[in-house]
């Protein structure tokens, strides 16, 4: 066997994963097709793992890693990870969110875009004959103010992409202070509820963030708002996006998550409340593919790499 240190990659990465390891002095043991019990079975022989998110990385998993020095999580979100293990083990963690932010604060930018100005509407009544303007005058961003929940990451690119829109931007992050500037306004949670015409979410899923948007807290914004959310499907839950918008308390929603993405797995309540969004014209999905570029798809295996070459 060889002496490098191994690696086992259990999702599906860009190509560019295995000549940037193997470049970096490690083997390389790509098997995108392994299944959890497989994946326990042999987790021992490995000192490093490169995940997204095929299976948790819980306890009984990691508990037979017992050569492990690193998990390398292709993208940013953490929440299936049991952190708190991998602190008492000592093993490494390394994210990706700067492989796809930027991907993330133009999806952000572009879904709004569309909402407001209807064009998944026009194109499709275009497309069978109607040439409705009236029914498809759009609403302008230039004017407004955007507030941005989360300040890591993905709501900075947001921000930054944001800035040349004429809009004023609110930010607001409980774990971090002092990152204002001249485009971008630090700033309260409770002032983005006062000022806020459009609210973008730019947070991990915790256990504090889980449900975070409860229709009682939605009642506290002072005017209605559009909602964009790009971060964590369960921030908010369909029943409460459905009586938001019933309520006029939202006003539209550009949605990137969903509280349970696996459509099969709907309980019954989660069916009629899907189907209840799903026949709104002022809510625009995309299947969780705001950092899913192309681009982003590349530059997360150079992120990764990288912090692995420099801290493992």
């Amino acid at each position: 066997m060889s002496t490098k240190k191994q690696i086992l990659i259990i999702d599906e990465m860009h190509p560019s994963i295995i000549p940037l390891l193997e470049d970096a002095g490690y083997h390389v043991d790509y098997r995108p097709e392994i299944q959890r019990a497989a994946i326990m079975e042999l987790i021992s022989q490995y000192h490093g793992l490169i995940i997204r998110s095929k299976t948790p990385m819980d306890r009984p998993l990691l508990e037979r890693a017992t050569n492990l020095q690193f998990i390398g999580r292709a993208g940013a979100g953490l929440d299936q990870i049991d952190l708190d293990y991998l602190a008492e083990s000592g093993i490494q963690l390394h994210n990706a969110p700067e492989g796809n932010r930027d991907a993330v604060g133009e999806h952000a930018i572009g879904a709004l875009l569309s909402l407001f100005n209807h064009i998944k509407k026009a194109d499709l009544e275009v497309r069978k004959g109607i040439w409705d303007r009236e029914g498809n005058r759009g609403e302008e961003l230039a004017g407004k103010t955007v507030g941005v929940f989360g300040y890591g990451n993905m709501g900075q690119a947001f921000a930054k992409k944001l800035a040349g829109f004429d809009v004023r931007i609110l930010a607001y992050d409980k774990y971090k202070e002092g990152f204002g500037s001249a485009s971008i306004e630090e700033c309260s949670f409770e002032q983005i509820q006062r000022e806020a015409d459009i609210l973008s979410v730019h947070v991990p899923l915790t256990p504090e963030t889980r449900d975070f948007f409860s229709l009682d807290l939605l009642k506290s914004f002072s005017k209605p708002i559009y909602l964009i959310n790009t971060a964590r499907g369960e921030v908010i839950s369909f029943d409460t996006l459905n009586q938001a918008l019933d309520l006029g308390i939202l006003k539209g929603a550009v949605l990137d998550v969903l509280e349970n993405e696996k459509f099969k797995s709907f309980t019954e309540v989660q069916k009629q409340e899907f189907q209840k969004l799903a026949n709104r014209e002022n809510v625009l999905f995309s299947p969780h593919i705001a950092g899913w570029t192309f681009q982003s798809y590349e530059k997360i295996n150079q992120v990764l790499v990288h912090k692995i070459k420099n801290h493992s």
